[in-house]
């Protein structure tokens, strides 16, 4: 009871008692405050009470949130161009209420003085009070005239700018929507920048919190009609550290329960998963559905490299599906990390400290545009363009990778598709042996042959393994084969520029880009 009196000392101070307390007022006077004490710090507890509650609520109804955004997206109906269209609808013209104020015009019977027997006897004043009443009357007449051909004039004047405020805007919708249209006839004729510009529109208009929503850089390459996607993720800060908010009426505060770490990292785990797949889910639901066949989608975190203080964008998830194997998927049924393992992706095994994975494709997407600029300038700096390389080039580069990687006895000789095939020896006493490595210059996916023909040369040289690098990537069927066939490790044109990075040091560029038809390789 000390600690409630003290909390309502404000609401009974001493000096409203006034004077000594005799007789039976001992008695019942000092119950007054008592009780009125007990009221107030109910009042008190309850409003604490209902306020904790509605903090617990807000965290749970974030983590729903969090935890709904894949299977959320599922009540949405897919993106299409109906969504970029805008549609004119014109305004009320409304002016201003005293535009619209219209006063009558003064009347002469009000101003003409009324006729008496005395102006019979003197005429003469009749006629000067006439005369006076009639340069009123006539004065105010012009100034009442004035007013309103003001105020017409600047009604007049509010109705043209409100008409061609609505030409205008009408010819900006118009305008627009011609612009969509034109989008449109491109994307359906897989022009690679409108399929990328209207895509990075599907990924930016997904309904999702704002604290989950980030950018993404999209890019698409015909031949294969294969959408990329790097998009950006939210931090482990995004999960609430809090699990619960408890009101403590013993020291008056309100006290959180935090979350215990590990389900802090599984729970963004996860998230990064749901986002991932909620996005490779609304590309393969928008319309039209005949222009991608397949995404290769990454997750990326923002931070700083710790060496060099610079921005960095680790890749934390690097996924790739076919329309078909996507649409085999119960999206609300499944487990999000564990379909991403079913789908052979590369995540990252610590999330939550940034810890990156080699992404499928080159998250610089702007190296698959048909952008000639970049190519013709990117020599300039010293980096070589991969996709630019003569073939002795390009063997010797390759050579010095697996050289740096632990390989030895390097021999090649041409193959039959004009590739490199190399013979090399990895002397690790554990994993090593005979190694087949082909290098290939792709301007396109590897066909799955490509891959095939690899499992034969293994087996025609009794080799305990082989490596297939490209400047490109691989499809799912690429992909399967070499998962089935537990020897061949499939090098991509992104997996290739980071592995040169990490034992050459080398910063290379892939410089694939669109050849417009065929594939091409060398």
């Amino acid at each position: 009871m000390e600690r409630h009196s003290e909390f309502f000392s404000d609401f009974f101070p001493e000096s409203e008692h006034h004077g000594p307390l005799t007789g039976r007022e001992d008695v019942d006077i000092p119950m007054i405050p008592r009780q009125a004490d007990r009221e107030a710090w109910d009042y008190h507890t309850e409003r604490k009470y209902a306020e904790a509650a509605a903090m617990t609520d807000a965290v749970a109804e974030r983590v729903r949130a969090l935890d709904g955004l894949l299977v959320d997206a599922l009540g949405h109906a897919p993106f299409d161009f109906s969504r970029l269209r805008r549609s004119f609808e014109p305004r009320e013209f409304t002016p201003a209420p005293e535009l619209m104020l219209h006063t009558a015009l003064p009347k002469w019977a009000d101003y003409r003085p009324p006729a008496s027997t005395v102006d019979r006897l003197f005429p003469d004043g009749r006629r000067r009070a006439l005369r006076k009443a009639r340069a009123r009357f006539e004065a105010d007449l012009a100034e009442r005239q004035a007013e309103q051909g003001l105020r017409r004039r600047r009604l007049r004047a509010a109705r043209a700018e409100h008409d061609a405020a609505e030409h205008a805007r009408a010819e900006e919708v118009a305008r627009h929507n011609i612009e969509v249209d034109e989008l449109e006839q491109r994307v359906r004729g897989l022009d690679p920048d409108a399929v990328s510009e209207y895509f990075t529109r599907v990924v930016a208009a997904q309904p999702v919190p704002a604290h989950v929503a980030g950018t993404a850089d999209v890019s698409y390459e015909r031949q294969g009609r294969t959408l990329f996607i790097a998009r950006m993720l939210p931090d482990v800060d995004v999960i609430p550290d809090v699990e619960e908010y408890r009101y403590v009426s013993a020291r008056d505060e309100i006290v959180a329960e935090k979350r215990a770490p590990e389900e802090i990292r599984s729970r963004y785990a996860a998230l990064v998963a749901r986002l991932v797949l909620r996005t490779m889910r609304d590309v393969f639901e928008a319309h039209p559905r005949t222009v991608v066949d397949e995404v290769v989608a990454s997750g990326h975190a923002r931070t700083r490299d710790k060496a060099t203080g610079r921005p960095a964008a680790p890749c934390l998830v690097s996924v790739s599906a076919s329309r078909a194997q996507f649409s085999d998927l119960v999206l609300d049924r499944l487990d999000p990390t564990e379909c991403l393992r079913h789908l052979h992706a590369r995540v990252s095994p610590h999330p939550w400290d940034l810890e990156a994975v080699r992404p499928i494709f080159d998250p610089d997407l702007s190296e698959y545009r048909v952008t000639s600029a970049r190519d013709a300038t990117a020599g300039l700096d010293g980096r070589p363009v991969l996709a630019e390389l003569s073939p002795t080039d390009f063997e010797h580069l390759v050579r010095r990778l697996f050289e740096a990687m632990g390989m030895r006895a390097w021999t090649t000789q041409a193959s039959h598709d004009g590739g490199i095939d190399a013979v090399a020896v990895n002397e690790d006493p554990i994993v090593g042996g005979l190694c087949v490595v082909q290098a290939k210059r792709y301007r396109a996916a590897v066909p799955a042959e490509a891959v095939r023909s690899l499992a034969g040369v293994i087996e025609d040289r009794r080799a305990n393994r082989g490596v297939l690098v490209t400047t490109s990537w691989f499809g799912p069927s690429a992909h399967e084969f070499a998962r089935r066939n537990g020897r061949i490790q499939l090098v991509e044109g992104g997996e290739l520029k980071h592995l040169l990075a990490e034992h050459l040091s080398l910063d290379a560029i892939v410089g694939i880009s669109d050849t417009g038809g065929h594939n091409t390789t060398t």
